[in-house]
């Protein structure tokens, strides 16, 4: 899992750099979007109180990432802002 410290490119940044970093925040989107589609299938499927619990937190924590990565694509232009506010308030009120 590869962390971006920076908010936006820095200037010296060569175009493959800018670029290698938008492919990689678009598939750790795909990739936070299945563990998310995986933490809602496991949620669905248990009945013990203690799993309930554990894909309750395991919810939150997916989504909080999903919403720190759609912050980062929005802000890399990688999303048009219609589907970045519409994601986002889905996200927002299942929370």
């Amino acid at each position: 899992m590869k962390i971006l410290f920076r908010q936006s490119p820095c200037p010296f940044d060569t175009e493959d750099e800018i670029e290698q970093k938008r492919l990689s925040i678009r598939e750790e989107l795909l990739q936070t979007r299945r563990a998310l589609e995986i933490a809602y299938s496991g949620f669905d499927n248990v009945t013990d109180p203690d799993l309930i619990d554990c894909y309750i937190y395991e919810v939150n924590a997916v989504m909080k990432r999903y919403k720190f990565l759609l912050e980062q694509a929005a802000k890399m232009n990688l999303l048009p802002e219609e589907t970045y506010n519409e994601t986002y308030q889905n996200l927002t009120l299942t929370n």
